[in-house]
């Protein structure tokens, strides 16, 4: 069988169940202490990229101000 075909298969049919599985599997791999550690980070990582993203958009809207339109 095509894995190519499996997968999108797979991820329609995720349900409350799987996802439940999905969770307890991860708190067996992480641990109960690493999973706060794990979400803080993501947590950060998120609030960077914001950041980031919102910095760009002020550097646009300044050199919009700057610049005279000139069409």
């Amino acid at each position: 069988m095509n894995i190519a075909l499996f997968i999108p298969l797979f991820l329609s049919r995720i349900g409350g169940p799987q996802i439940l599985i999905i969770l307890v599997i991860i708190l067996l791999l992480f641990g109960g202490k690493k999973i706060p550690e794990l979400m803080h980070g993501i947590g950060k990582g998120v609030r960077s990229f914001k950041k980031g993203l919102s910095d760009i958009e002020d550097n646009v809207k300044d050199i919009d101000k700057e610049e005279p339109n000139t069409k």
